[in-house]
Order: structure tokens, then sequence, then C-alpha cells
């Protein structure tokens, strides 16, 4: 079995082993090689103590060298090259308390999360597997090296990175590996929020972002996120809808490109239905308002992971108005980018066709008709310059100190009436027109209302 490495990992490689150590590629470069995958980074491990690295190699960062890693730089790529190591305890579920490094690759190895990440490689000795990860390989399975209690209770986040995983690759996770998970998933309550962030994130943008089943029947939701366990067991009993509200974001999911913040919208779109659910004499179960309570308790979310404020920001804006619905004309379509912004509404629409993708077939085609139209009618907004925002009204501030206004909240409301026009009719979008004085007076006038 034969991997091709990049000229400066060989490089690494080659002074290594002439200098007389062992290294090797190792973790999930190999994996992704193997798999016909592009590896993001290659990681190489050695019996080198992180002294003798740094005397081999011109450039290097000591990245992590209490844990033995030292970065090597060549040409303008870093490679972190790791010592053989046994961690001791894990006292934070996350991090050793200490490292011990070791001459012996077996010892090392067994200390990784999975065996499919546990596998080395150089161009001498070829494939190195002992713990069995070509196997699961083939059989498309997660599976933890030896023992799974004790590689989750080492680290929690490996609990993540399982299902993580099994998204991104496809595959299934073995079964004493799942029973460990159900057991131990309380601990992640011990890991930070910008961890189960990445984790959750690099899960919903995978190919199989309908996995987020399994966090929930692993009992992991219940920990990150217990607002959808809720969901999961929330009927929808109406005629739009034929899975539970959990089902139907999950559903969803799989309609929406992978997009980090379309697939957190579709992941958060529907978190308060369970919240507003009322049920009429004829038991057709109702949601009003669990747009604009999604979009505060998504608010809560992302506060809660530590998201960052733009990804917050549009998640939000887009949860807030998923449910809004308007007839498909070149008015309304206006109005809505208005309210969304330019650049956000084509999310918005992918975002109603994911939603009415994952409902019953009810009205269904005329749901996808209005969305279509909608999307032509933007393209056509766009392609002619209409005015959907202040930034492109014809009219700015100085204009209107120029016509007596003083600077303040009138000289806003008077742009904001300004725009409600031109939004309304797009030929109103010149000077002429709105500073005209018989308009100029009726938008004061709507100031003053």
């Amino acid at each position: 079995m034969i991997i091709k490495l990049p000229e400066n990992a060989k490089k690494i490689l080659d002074t290594m082993h002439k200098a007389g150590y062992e290294a090797y590629v190792v973790g999930g470069c190999v994996r992704d090689a193997l798999l016909s995958r592009e590896p993001g980074d290659w990681d190489i491990t050695t019996n080198a103590l992180p002294q003798d690295i740094k005397k081999l190699f011109k450039r290097t960062i000591d990245t992590g060298i209490q844990h033995g890693t030292v970065t090597v730089l060549m040409d303008k790529e870093g490679y972190e090259v790791t010592t053989y190591r046994i961690d001791g305890k894990y006292e934070d579920s996350r991090h050793p308390s200490e490292v011990t490094f070791t001459k012996s690759l077996t010892e090392d190895m067994k200390r990784r999360d999975f065996t499919i990440n546990a596998m080395a490689y150089n161009e001498e000795e070829g494939l190195i597997d002992r713990f069995g990860g070509i196997e699961d390989l083939e059989n498309k399975l997660i599976r933890c090296v030896r023992e799974p209690k004790e590689r989750f209770t080492e680290d929690a986040l490996r609990i993540m990175r399982a299902v993580r995983f099994s998204a991104q690759l496809d595959y299934d996770i073995e079964e004493k590996t799942k029973e460990a998970i159900t057991e131990l998933a309380p601990s992640l309550s011990r890991i930070s929020a910008e961890r189960i962030q990445t984790e959750l994130v690099k899960l919903l943008v995978s190919n199989h972002p309908e996995k987020v089943k399994v966090m929930y029947e692993l009992g992991i939701t219940k920990v990150i996120i217990p607002e959808f366990d809720l969901c999961m067991k929330t009927n929808q009993d109406n005629p739009h809808h034929m899975y539970s509200v959990g089902e139907h974001i999950i559903n969803s999911l799989k309609y929406v490109r992978n997009d980090k913040v379309l697939r957190l919208t579709m992941f958060l779109h529907d978190i308060a239905k369970p919240a507003t659910i009322t049920t009429d004499d004829e038991g057709i179960n109702h949601f009003q308002g669990h747009a604009q309570l999604g979009e505060r308790m998504a608010h809560d979310f992302f506060r809660r992971l530590k998201f960052d404020r733009n990804t917050m920001d549009r998640v939000c804006k887009l949860v807030k108005y998923h449910d809004d619905r308007f007839p498909a004309t070149a008015k309304n379509v206006r109005r809505v980018m208005n309210r969304v912004g330019e650049e956000e509404f084509p999310f918005l629409l992918d975002v109603k066709y994911a939603d009415t993708m994952a409902q019953s077939d009810y009205c269904r085609d005329e749901k996808l008709k209005n969305i279509e139209d909608s999307r032509a009618l933007y393209q056509k907004i766009k392609e002619d310059g209409e005015c959907v925002s202040l930034k492109n009204l014809a009219v700015n501030g100085k204009d209107l100190i120029e016509h007596g206004v003083t600077p303040g909240k009138q000289m806003g409301e008077i742009l904001g009436a300004m725009l409600e026009d031109v939004i309304d009719e797009p030929a109103h979008n010149n000077k002429e027109y709105l500073l005209d004085p018989e308009h100029f007076k009726d938008f004061l006038q709507k100031d003053h209302q």
C-alpha cells in the first residue's frame, strides 16, 4: 500500500531517518490518503525528542513543546512533529496532567482516539496499523482504540468527534463505542463551549448533517442543546407537516448546501415550536410566534456556545423571517429584501426551500412556485438596480440639510419615508422627484404621523 507524500513531508522524514530516528506521517492524513481524500495537514510522529527535532531543522516553532510538539517550517508550510508519548492522568476530561515520552510507536498509538486515526506510514516500512484501522475503514466503522470508556474518560470531546467523523465519512459507530458515549455523554458539560461549537459546526456542514439524530439518540444533544430534545418529542399534527418538529429539522438540513449559516439556520429555525404549541378544536397544532421566539432562543444558543457575532446576527435574522409568507410580486420582494438585507434574501429563499421540502406535500407545489417566482423577481430587481436600502437612495442626509432639515431623528424618519415610497415605486428614486416641494411636503407629513 503506497501513499503519495508531499515533498516537504518526505524531506522531513528523510532528514530524521538519516539522523537515525524513526518518523512517520500519522493520524488523519493517513486515513484521508487511504480514502483518496486530500489531507488538510500532514502530521508526523517520531521517537526523537523535541530538542533533537530542533537541532535537525533550521526553522521551528515550539507550538506545544510541553506535549512534545514542534512545528517544522518548510518553505511557507508548517508540519507538526510530535515525539511518541504516553499521556498521564486526565483530570479535566480533556487534557493530560502530564506526558511521558516513549520510544515505542505502539505505546503512542494506544492513546489515540479511533482506529482509523491510529495508523502511521513511511515509504520504507509502508503502513503501520496495529489496531485494525484498515478493517474499520473497509467496514465503515468508527471504533475507539482499545477500551472506549477509557478513551472518552480521557477526553470527553472525543464523544462529539465520533459523531462528527460518522457524519463526514458516512460511517456507523461501533456498538461498544456507542454504549460508552451514551454512558459518558454528561461529561461533555466539562468541555469548553468553543470546542463544542467547532465539532457541532463540522458535523452540520458535513455531507451527512442528518447524523444530528445520532447525537440525540446517544444523549449528546441533551447536554449541549437540550432545546433540540424537546423538538424531537413534539408532534406537529398539522396538514403542512408529516414529521415531529425534530425530524422536520433533521430532514430540512439535507436540502441546503453545506454552508455554515444555512445549516445552522435550519438546525435552529423551529427550535421554539415546543414552547409555542397550541391545539385547536379540530386537534390541529399551531405554533404562532415561533419564529420570533426562535430568534431569541437562537441568540441564547449562540451566546452559550460563544459563536462569532456575524454568524449569530445572520442566522438569527433568517430564523426570525423564515416563516414570513408573501405573494411573489416585485413590490413584496423589494420589501422583504429591505427587511432581511439585499445579500441575505437569496439565503432566506434557500431556507424556505429546505423548510418546504421537509414538510408534507400539502400545497408543496404552490409553495415551491412562490419561492421560484420570488427568486426570479429578486434577480430582475438586482439587474435593474432598483433601490431597496438607504445606501442606494438618490437622496442623502446632505441633500436634506440643504433643504433645511436638521440632522437627527427627523432626518432619519424623512429618509425612511422616502425609501418606503421608492420601494413601492422604483421610478421615484431620483432627486427631482424626492426633493420636489410637493412630494417633499408629503414626506415631512409622514414624518409627523
